[in-house]
């Protein structure tokens, strides 16, 4: 064997990248062997390999996927280095966000009842309620839930009341709200719209931002006091209300944030949930 060929255990002890990972790293033209055995199938790699080897452990401990790594390390022998600081920036506000979702994991553990689900919160006995259609300024994409709902929150609010003391881009008549318009939860691709009731004209040049009429209807509602995470138990009332009274869901969801989480306590956030709904036809 030359003296430039490792086997793939002495490998994987200089890299520390154990050899069954070595195997997928090959079988994905991340790490390809110097050489193979023709008999034995065998893998044997360089001492030059080694450096690459330990970047991929690096950037793997970084949180980085497969593909990722590819793309890094490709960029980096191309000398593209803006292409590298785009990924690292993008991993590093994933990581931030899922620091701030262990954080609150945290806080939850520490305060919250276990007894009641984790949350210590209120739901009110569901109603009917006739809505009328309304305008509304609107904002939509595709994304996380819990990423893009508060941050589309706070485009719409900047750009409907702007700084530096301006004029309101418009007259606001009833609280922020989340439509759902997925018909099962969706982990990365939902389709979110914030929206807030307005009255009269509209000044929003240069923004996202829609006119939009959302549609009147019958609807079940229940108030839910308590932390937003707990805000799942309302829909489970919800639905067995619909089940004991022979309803079915007729369009999307709303959520209504009826106070400020920056100026309340957890427990007293109030989010109204409001479902349209429909008469189940007899059966013949």
């Amino acid at each position: 064997m030359p003296v430039d060929q490792i086997p793939i255990g002495t490998f994987s002890r200089i890299t520390r990248l154990s050899q069954k990972a070595l195997r997928l790293y090959d079988e994905r033209g991340l790490l390809v062997p110097a050489a193979r055995d023709i008999c034995t199938g065998y893998r044997y790699y360089t001492f030059a390999q080694t450096e690459r080897g330990i970047h991929i452990r690096h950037l793997l401990w970084l949180g980085f996927g497969l593909s990722e790594v590819d793309a890094i390390l490709g960029a980096r022998e191309r000398g593209d280095s803006a292409m590298i600081r785009e990924h690292f920036a993008r991993r590093l506000a994933a990581t931030e966000q899922e620091i701030g979702r262990l954080h609150a994991i945290a806080e939850a553990l520490r305060t919250q009842d276990p007894l009641n689900g984790g949350f210590r919160m209120s739901i009110t006995e569901p109603v009917i309620k006739d809505i009328p259609a309304m305008r509304a300024l609107s904002r939509r994409e595709r994304g996380v839930y819990q990423e893009a709902i508060p941050r589309l929150i706070g485009e719409l609010c900047a750009d409907i009341f702007p700084a530096e003391g301006r004029k309101p881009a418009a007259k606001v008549t009833g609280p922020i709200m989340f439509i759902c318009h997925d018909e099962e939860y969706q982990e990365t691709d939902a389709a979110i719209e914030v929206a807030i009731p307005i009255t009269g004209s509209v000044n929003l040049d240069g923004t996202a931002v829609e006119v939009v009429t959302l549609p009147s209807g019958r609807f079940l509602s229940v108030l839910h006091t308590g932390p937003y995470p707990g805000v799942g138990k309302a829909y489970e009332r919800l639905f067995a209300y619909m089940g004991e009274h022979g309803l079915a869901p007729a369009g999307p969801s709303r959520e209504l944030y009826l106070n400020d989480p920056a100026e309340v306590l957890e427990d007293e956030l109030l989010t109204e949930v409001q479902f349209p709904v429909e008469e189940i036809p007899p059966s013949p």
